[in-house]
This record gives C-alpha cells, sequence and structure tokens, in this order.
C-alpha cells in the first residue's frame, strides 16, 4: 500500500505543469452575460477640465472652441431685462390756476392776464381730448367728471381704511407715496359731504415715452368741494382738523391714463397747488401731560353731550 502511494507521487511529480496549475477566475464580471452590451452604454467616458489651466492665458479661437466642445453659450455682454412703464414721472405742461379762483377777484390785474394765457391754451386741450378720444371713442368730458369724482371719492376712503390694495386701483405710482406719506400709525376719518361747484375739465395734455406709439394721456379736474377730515395719533389724540367742522376745499388733480395700454384705467396722478394759496394748517403737537394731584382736581358737571344734525362749516 505505501509503494503504490509512492509511485502515484512520483508520476505526479514528473507531470506537466499545465495539468496541476489551478484555473483563475476573475471577479469583476458580470454573472449573466446577457445585456453586456447595455450595461457598457450605462458609462459615459468625460473630459473633465484641467483645474490648473489658465483660462486668461487662451486665445479667443481656443476658447471658442472648447466652449463648443461642452456645448455652452458664449456670455452676452448687455442684460436684457423687460420693464413696463405704467405711469410718468411727473405732470407735463401742468395747469396754472387763475388767481382767486372760487372767489370774486375778476379785477386783479394778474388774473386777467392768466386768463388771456388759459385762452391761448385752449386749443392745446381741445387738441389733446381729440387724441384721447382716437384712442376711447366713449370719452366724454362731462361723463369723465363724474367718473373723475368717483375716482377721488374711492381713492380718499382706502386711504382713511388703510386700504393699500385698492388704492393702487385709483392712485398712481407716482402719487402712491405722496399719499401715504406720514400715514402709518394714524387715524383718519375723512368723508364728503357734497360738491358746491360742478366737477369741470380745466386741461388735457398728452405726451408719449420711449417710442411715439407709447402715448399717456393727463387731464386735469377742478373740485369745489365741502369735507371733514380729522386725524388722530396712535393715542387717539388729535393732531389736525376736526370731525365736527366742515371744510371747503378747492383742488385741482390730475388724472392720468396709459392710453397705449387695452386695459389702462384713469387713476389720480398729482395735485396742483398754486402760488397764491394760503398755506397749509400745521398738525398740533402732542405731548405726555403729568398726572395732577388728586386734590387739586375741581369737581366739573359734564353738559350732556347733543349731536349735531349738521356739521358746523368753517370761516372762508
Amino acid at each position: 500500500m505505501a509503494n503504490s502511494i509512492l509511485l502515484k507521487l512520483s508520476s505526479l511529480r514528473f507531470a506537466s505543469a499545465t495539468l496541476i496549475q489551478p484555473c483563475r477566475t476573475t471577479t469583476s464580471k458580470h454573472f449573466n452575460p446577457k445585456y453586456k452590451k447595455e450595461r457598457a452604454g450605462k458609462y459615459l467616458k468625460l473630459d473633465l477640465p484641467q483645474p490648473n489651466q489658465d483660462v486668461g492665458e487662451m486665445t479667443p479661437e481656443k476658447m471658442r472652441q472648447k466652449m463648443k466642445e461642452r456645448g455652452i453659450l458664449p456670455p452676452r455682454p448687455w442684460m436684457e431685462r423687460p420693464f413696463y412703464i405704467s405711469a410718468t414721472g411727473g405732470v407735463f405742461e401742468p395747469y396754472i390756476p387763475p388767481e382767486g379762483d372760487g372767489k370774486a377777484s375778476i379785477v386783479s390785474t394778474t388774473r386777467a392776464k392768466q386768463t388771456v394765457q388759459l385762452l391761448e391754451k385752449k386749443s392745446k386741450s381741445m387738441m389733446a381730448i381729440r387724441k384721447i378720444k382716437s384712442f376711447d371713442e366713449d370719452f366724454s368730458t362731462a361723463d369723465f367728471c363724474s367718473k373723475a369724482q368717483d375716482i377721488y371719492i374711492k381713492a380718499h376712503e382706502s386711504l382713511a381704511n388703510d386700504d393699500k390694495h385698492a388704492m393702487r386701483m385709483y392712485v398712481t405710482e407716482k402719487a402712491y407715496p405722496e399719499f401715504r406719506h406720514n400715514s402709518r400709525l394714524k387715524t383718519i376719518r375723512w368723508k364728503f359731504l357734497e360738491s358746491l361747484e360742478p366737477p369741470r375739465v380745466v386741461h388735457a395734455r398728452c405726451t408719449d415715452i420711449v417710442s411715439k406709439e407709447n402715448i399717456f394721456g393727463q387731464v386735469t379736474v377742478r373740485f369745489h368741494t365741502r369735507q371733514q377730515l380729522a386725524v388722530y395719533d396712535r393715542f387717539g389724540r388729535l393732531l389736525h382738523g376736526s370731525e365736527i367742522l366742515a371744510k371747503d376745499v378747492l383742488e385741482y388733480i390730475v388724472f392720468e391714463k396709459h392710453l397705449a395700454n387695452l386695459y389702462g384705467t384713469w387713476r389720480i396722478h398729482a395735485k396742483i397747488i398754486p402760488d397764491w394759496a394760503p398755506p397749509k394748517e400745521p398738525s398740533k403737537h402732542t405731548r405726555v401731560i403729568a398726572d395732577p394731584d388728586p386734590e387739586s382736581i375741581p369737581e366739573v358737571e359734564t353738559p350732556e353731550k347733543t349731536e349735531r344734525e349738521t356739521p358746523a362749516i368753517a370761516d372762508k
């Protein structure tokens, strides 16, 4: 038995190396040879950019070639951003009110000169109204005055109610900050009582911006009304006006519309204040008053409050 084993080992010793060499197997191959081409297509060979390459030293032709290889469009030297002009920045050819309008001052020489100037400029207003009618066939000065008064009332009511979204419908972007100026933390009580004189169109102009087709129209309306105004601060103290006192107000309001826009609307754009107008009443200053001693407070009988049927009218 031992001799047979030795004979077998001696025969293996002189055998060829191919018979005793172990078989090598690769573990990187997929166990299923199917879809070999599809699996190879999932891997893409990309040409990565060189991190140490200086782009500034490249010639324009070389840079164009590199960008074309990567499918990159060249950057533009300018930035085009669309913008929309919904209102002008001011009043072009503003209306000059005659001196002492609303009062009996026909004898004044300045009033006579201004009347002559208004007659000369009346033809321009007629041409502007004709231009407005070319965009809006239903436009008429009589109907526009009632519409302008409605816009005027709604704009001031939205300011009193602190409705910012509604105010943008009746006020242009130029007049919006002027309406909202110094109204933060204020309580406004405003009321339109009546019109002393019917509103009338006194001035009209048209102009173009950027292009000749982009036309804006401005119409100045004269309002002579009776109103009530009271402004309170955040502590409820009266700063300006009165809720029981009515005043006569003479105003020249400029309304603007983007005529080239099919959906343009008439909105309040500015207010013309003549040079001869009296100065405004300054607002009252409020301050903290120290609490008095309880012994020094006299007892005063407070009469019963009676409501007024009609507000008092301030002296002119």
